[in-house]
């Protein structure tokens, strides 16, 4: 057997060279809470290590290490439960109900996106001086698997904030029959995250977590109490729902459609960013996790099942859409802060990520939460450029389940799946073999990497003919790039 690998970080954070324990247990008091409480004073009420990490805060500083368990688990409630619920209705149009991928697919996915955020926890615990994702990268392959991530980690941010963007502009569309050009609303989509993004700290993420929930579940319950009482606008008067309980799906429309399940699951990527800003997170995650994923699963089946079963055959996407006329409108108008939510929660850790990279270059991290000039316009200059390049994205793919597919294809199915099975081998690699439950692992975790390599390739091609195809219809009001047509679902 080869020998562990080695750690690489010796510079991801300089307080913490090589993770030396001596500086984890030091007796120089750390500022941990902006009142009260220090790092050592944490260790010894929970006998856990907490390794200062850049957020700790500092005299005349903000401490950014503040989210107890339930501000973490209403920051992953609202990074998560949000967008991808919207398309899941259509996605068992598609497949089908009990088919796989359909129900069994949406449950199941949700249970590895679970197990696979299980495995960031237990890395975070062994390089708890990690700040994203991108650092834990940083630990396994160095330098190089670094930059492969963090390239990666903006491309799937950028392409989820803009999602957010093309759906607010769906939205608005939809409730406005379409009064201003569709770049117009891009644009006001843009410029509202933009506001939201202007915080720093994660914490602000938590507290739009309970906004982001009542306007979803309330938009979905609306949408589903009217399905029952009237048909679906498109139904004719006679019309009697067809239900699919096994569908025959061609390959581009079933892979699609795992890619929308993939995508409505896609939140571990700020997991780590979330894991940085919490008091206790060797304590306290799990206990957030749990209630994300019990949440979103049953949300997201219960939401599923229902749209497409009072809409039948005119189950749209985004499913608010499958509503008669008036109540999908104020079903738009009752969603927006979850829309909104999701564009600050992605759009957050990736200026966040940036944030800290540009921080370190120049050797600023002693300022990185200092309340200055030079900290603040640095951070809204990237939150600026941020949302432009989001603005032209959006512009570039203004169609909701496209822009989904290709977020999903290209780097999502790496940082919820693919990256949590390399993570595994690096802590495992020398008992791979050791037991059944780490051979079992062992197929599991490969089976991760390999999958999110298929989804590199073939989700890639499948979701960008799709768009090619949508763009060259002629029926389609969005001929192409930055169209003034409407994209409204009616």
């Amino acid at each position: 057997m080869s020998s562990y690998p080695q750690d690489v970080h010796n510079d991801i954070y300089p307080s913490d060279q090589g993770h030396d324990s001596s500086k984890t247990n030091s007796k120089e008091k750390m500022p941990l809470d902006a009142e009260k409480g220090h790092i050592d004073d944490l260790q010894s009420a929970h006998n856990v290590p907490v390794v200062e990490n850049g957020f700790g805060g500092g005299e005349g500083a903000k401490n950014f290490r503040n989210m107890s368990k339930w501000d973490t688990t209403f920051a992953l409630l609202t990074n998560q439960v949000g967008l991808g619920v919207l398309s899941l209705p259509s996605v068992l149009k598609t497949m089908g109900i009990t088919s796989v991928p359909g129900l069994i697919a949406i449950i199941g996915i949700g249970l590895l996106s679970w197990y696979t955020a299980f495995v960031l926890k237990q890395f975070y615990g062994r390089h708890s001086h990690v700040l994203n994702v991108v650092d834990m990268a940083k630990v396994v392959g160095g330098r190089p698997l670094s930059i492969a991530a963090g390239i990666g980690l903006l491309v799937q941010v950028i392409m989820t904030a803009a999602s957010a963007s093309v759906t607010l502009s769906i939205a608005f569309n939809t409730i406005s029959r379409h009064s201003i050009c569709t770049v117009g609303y891009i644009g006001i989509a843009c410029l509202c995250c933009w506001v939201l993004c202007a915080p720093r700290t994660s914490k602000f993420v938590s507290q739009s977590g309970i906004p982001c929930m009542v306007s979803v579940i309330a938009a979905s319950i609306l949408v589903m109490v009217s399905l029952g009482a009237k048909n679906p606008t498109a139904a004719p008067a006679d019309w009697h729902k067809e239900i699919l309980v096994v569908a025959n799906p061609d390959f581009r429309s079933g892979l699609n459609a795992c890619l929308k399940i993939c995508y409505a699951y896609s939140g571990n990527i700020n997991f780590v960013t979330y894991m940085a800003e919490m008091v206790d997170p060797v304590r306290d995650f799990g206990f957030a996790l749990a209630w994300l994923e019990c949440v979103s699963i049953g949300f997201y089946v219960v939401v599923a099942i229902a749209i497409y079963c009072l809409a039948g055959e005119y189950t749209v996407s985004p499913a608010l859409g499958s509503a008669p006329e008036l109540i999908a409108r104020i079903a738009y108008g009752i969603v927006l802060p979850a829309i909104f939510s999701t564009g600050l929660a992605f759009g957050h850790t990736g200026i966040k990520y940036v944030y800290v990279q540009v921080m370190k270059h120049f050797k600023l991290q002693s300022e990185m939460t200092a309340n200055n000039v030079r900290s603040w316009s640095i951070w809204m200059t990237i939150v600026t450029v941020f949302w432009v390049l989001c603005f032209i994205i959006s512009n570039a793919i203004p169609v909701f389940d496209s822009i989904l597919s290709i977020a999903s294809a290209t780097t999502i199915s790496w940082f919820t799946f693919g990256f949590s099975g390399i993570f595994w081998f690096h802590m495992n690699w020398n008992n791979l073999f050791s037991s059944p439950k780490n051979i079992a692992l062992f197929c599991l975790n490969a089976f991760l990497i390999g999958i999110s390599l298929f989804m590199n390739a073939a989700g890639l091609w499948s979701s960008i003919t799709e768009l090619l195809d949508l763009f060259a219809n002629a029926s389609s009001s969005i001929q192409g790039v930055f169209s003034c047509g409407s994209n409204s679902i009616f």
